[in-house]
């Protein structure tokens, strides 16, 4: 079928899609359309649409076409605002992709840097004597502190003593306040940076060429030393690192993690226990039954 019905354009024109998006859901519906024809070897009509057919279009496209989960979801979305539009319109009297599920996305592991890429790392900054690299890197690496978050820190946030160390981070996401405990090594990068700090006006903890140091600015810092080390990483990624190293050494300790890392739900703190393919690949090499 290569005509669409004159239903899909009032859909269409009803809402204010953009150009890309209209494009999309066109296709999503004439893919479904052609589906349907193919399948129950019957005329394509909207009102012989049944949650059936939604559901088998699904699964064709996931498991025969093996389309990606999201090029499958975006088909379901088309088709249930399409057909949602009809029972606004009275065309039909229920939406039978209303109680079509999605297909679940899997999410993504977020991935660490290695104790020799970290090593890497740690080690040119040392060598340039860069403090302020140090300390933003560090911030971030063994506190698990956001980009933001480092940039937004101001000298009456931190609090650093010979065997105790803490900071407020007042500006987390959400605007929610939390207070995350120093580590012996954050101590001292973060106390090798002040003793060295350009002495300006301004209660900005990390200054940068211009006055305080932007998001921007500590971007360019970690693209700095990523390209000189050959390690292609973020700041996200260093506050990776941290909880992926945190759990291993805390037994999982996941309460613990989601208090630093500022997180409401352990349910987001939780995808750092999952783990990576070379590590269930090892783990399954070690079953055996000798």
């Amino acid at each position: 079928m290569n005509e669409l019905p004159t239903c899909v354009d009032d859909f269409l024109s009803a809402n204010d899609f953009s150009h890309h998006t209209v494009k999309a859901i066109r296709a999503d519906i004439r893919k479904f359309m052609n589906w349907f024809v193919n399948a129950n070897g019957e005329k394509f009509e909207v009102t012989r649409v049944t949650v059936r057919d939604v559901a088998d279009f699904r699964e064709h496209l996931a498991r025969v076409r093996r389309q990606s989960v999201a090029t499958v979801n975006r088909a379901l979305v088309s088709i249930r605002r399409f057909l949602g539009h009809l029972v606004k319109s009275g065309v039909v009297s229920v939406n039978p992709a209303a109680s079509v599920k999605e297909l679940r996305r899997m999410p993504i592991l977020p991935k660490g840097l290695s104790t020799p890429e970290v090593r890497k790392i740690l080690r040119e900054i040392e060598l340039r004597q860069d403090h302020k690299a140090g300390a933003c890197i560090g911030l971030m690496l063994h506190g698990g502190l956001r980009a933001s978050e480092v940039v937004a820190l101001e000298l009456d946030d931190i609090v650093v003593g010979p065997r105790s160390g803490q900071i407020v981070c007042r500006h987390g996401k959400g605007n929610k306040q939390r207070t995350i405990p120093l580590s012996v090594e954050a101590r001292r990068v973060v106390q090798a940076y002040l003793e060295t700090r350009p002495p300006i006006d301004g209660q900005a903890v990390f200054i940068g060429e211009r006055g305080a140091l932007t998001y921007s600015g500590l971007r360019a810092i970690c693209s700095k030393y990523s390209a000189i080390t050959g390690v292609a990483f973020t700041a996200h990624k260093l506050r990776h690192t941290f909880a992926h190293r945190f759990l291993n050494q805390t037994n999982n300790d996941l309460v613990a993690l989601a208090q630093i890392l500022g997180h409401e739900s352990l349910n987001t703190t939780s995808i750092y226990t999952q783990r990576g393919q070379d590590e269930l690949q090892t783990s399954i090499d070690g079953v055996c039954y000798e």
